[in-house]
Parts: C-alpha cells; structure tokens; sequence
C-alpha cells in the first residue's frame, strides 16, 4: 500500500513526462515544416540563402516556444516537494499536465505555418521582407496564446492550496480544467496560424496592401482563438466554483465531462474558422478595394463556424452549474 507522498510523487513524474511528451510533438512539427520551406525556397532562390536562413531559425525558434513552456513546466513537476499535500493533488498534477502538454501541440504548429509561408514570401518577394518578416513574428506571437492559457492553467494546478478541498468531486475537475484548456487551444492555434500564414503570403503577392492585410489578419486571428478562451474558462470554474463533496460517481464524471465538452468541442471551430479567415486574407491581397467585404463575409462564416463551440460551452456549463 502506497502512502500519499508516494502517490504524489508518482503523479508528478507521469505528468512531468505527459506534459512533455505532447509539447514536444507540435514545435517539432512547426520547425520541420519552417526549414522544410526554406530549402524548397532556396531551390530557386540560392542567392537569397542568408536572409531565408534569418527568417528560418527566428520562425523555428519562435514555434519551439510551445516546447520550452512545456519543459519549464515538467521540470517544475520533476522537483516539487510533495511532502504534506493532500492526494488531491496528484489530480491536480496530471490535470496541469495535460493543460501545458496538449496546448502546446496546435500554437507549434500554428507557428510553423506562418514561418514556412515567411520563407516562401521572402523567396517570392525579396524587397518586402522586412514587411514579411514583421507580420510573421505578430501572427507566430499570437499562434503561441493558446500554449499560454495553457501554461496559466498548469501554473495554477501545480500550486492551487488542496488542503480544503474534498477528493471527491474536485479530481475530476482538475482533471477535466487540463482537458479543457488543453485540448480546446489545439484547434484555435492551428487556426490562427493558418490565417498569419495567409497574410505572409499575401504580403509577398501585393506589399503594398500591408495594413489591410495586416487588419484582416487580426480581425480573423481575434475570432479564431474565440473557443480556446471558452476552454480557459471552463478551466477556471472548474478550479475556483465551490463544489460540495460528494462520494456518488455522478457528480465527479458531470465535471469531467465538462472539461471534455468543451475541450474536444474547441478543436473544431478553431480550425474552421482559421480556414475561413485564411481565405479572408488571400482575397484581400488580391483585391484589396472589396476589403470590406471580405471582411464582413468572413466574419459571417466564422459566427457560423463559432456555433458549434456554443454548443460545447452550454453544455459544459449545464454540466458544471445544473447536474
């Protein structure tokens, strides 16, 4: 029979490489993508080998951003004192994992899709790679948000007082916070970086409409990372509603399905309505005197788009506040 210290312990050294393990697969990815489009660039364009390398290592490092969260907080974990805590926080361990571990997978994507698409600009439009160069950094910035919610929900998880907390049903909603923060900033990430990647691109085709581009873009980046902020806060009730104790199984899986809901409810309509905010931006590059309607018809199709994670975020709350 293993003693509570142990059990904690034994949480944080899953979590430490939980967290890891998944944050690891979206920079990576990001990166291989980044220099995958620097040398196709560099086939045609050997002449231009030191700026595309620049811009290469500056957009990898920016998607290894993901990774490096998720590693300060896995080494965190690793050397933790465990001493004196309730079992609840083993729960509360493997939930913070979660939480930085499966946000980090879409903002190192998301960040690789504007830096490849930066490489190819510069290729395709030499004189406008400071312009290039600039919209890539702001959208990979905001592609890294999501793994940011993420890392404030494991921050909260690792050091939130369990002490007056009953075991039954709070395990389930910390675990179900990581969920929800966690898988809900997947979707939004890869969208937002799909819509930066766009406007690299439309940069290259047409540097003379940057700030309309450059509006689009973030008007589109705005509505994207919509359902990762819903998942933020499920998370956050989840944590911080007062919930009674109770030893019935119903309850604790109310909340967990909660944080699933929402989570896995978020994916969908982030990627939805990056795409929708992708095309945005390429239109507006090509004809930037309809801007205006461009902009208006994404906005539509993204609140169309939005209507799935509404859905996922009522019934999250039914099950938090109702069941």
């Amino acid at each position: 029979m293993f003693d509570v210290t142990t059990y904690i312990t034994a949480s944080a050294f899953v979590g430490a490489g939980v967290c890891i393990g998944f944050g690891a697969i979206g920079s990576a990815i990001g990166e291989g993508l980044t220099a995958g489009k620097a040398n196709e660039t560099l086939s045609y364009r050997p002449e231009l080998s030191v700026e595309i390398l620049k811009i290469m290592l500056v957009g990898q490092a920016v998607a290894e951003s993901a990774a490096i969260f998720a590693l300060v907080v896995a080494l965190l974990m690793l050397f933790m004192d465990p001493v004196g805590k309730p079992l609840l926080a083993a729960w509360a361990l493997i939930g913070g994992s979660l939480g930085m571990g499966l946000s980090a997978i879409g903002s190192g994507v998301g960040s690789g899709f504007v830096s490849a698409d930066a490489c190819e600009g510069i290729g395709r439009q030499p004189s406008a790679k400071g312009a290039i160069s600039s919209q890539m950094l702001i959208g990979s910035a905001i592609a890294q948000t999501p793994a940011v919610l993420g890392m404030v929900i494991a921050f909260i998880l690792m050091f939130i007082d369990c002490s007056t907390k009953p075991l039954y049903p709070y395990w389930a909603a910390y675990l179900g916070a990581g969920i929800s923060t966690g898988m809900a900033a997947i979707g939004p990430a890869m969208g937002e970086g799909y819509v930066a990647k766009k406007a690299c691109s439309g940069l290259a085709r047409n540097p003379a409409v940057q700030p309309k581009i450059t509006t689009t873009m973030l008007v589109g980046m705005a509505v994207t990372e919509s359902t990762a902020i819903y998942g933020f806060l499920v998370s956050l009730m989840l944590l911080f509603i007062t919930f009674p104790e109770s030893t019935t199984i119903t309850k604790s899986f109310a909340l967990l399905g909660a944080g699933c809901a929402m989570g896995f409810g978020g994916i969908g309509p982030g990627i939805g309505e990056g795409l929708t905010g992708s095309f945005a931006v390429t239109a507006v590059a090509k004809t930037p005197e309809k801007a205006s309607l461009f902009t208006r018809t994404m906005l539509v199709g993204q609140a169309v788009s939005e209507s799935t994670g509404i859905y996922a975020l009522i019934v999250a709350l039914l099950l938090i506040m109702v069941v």
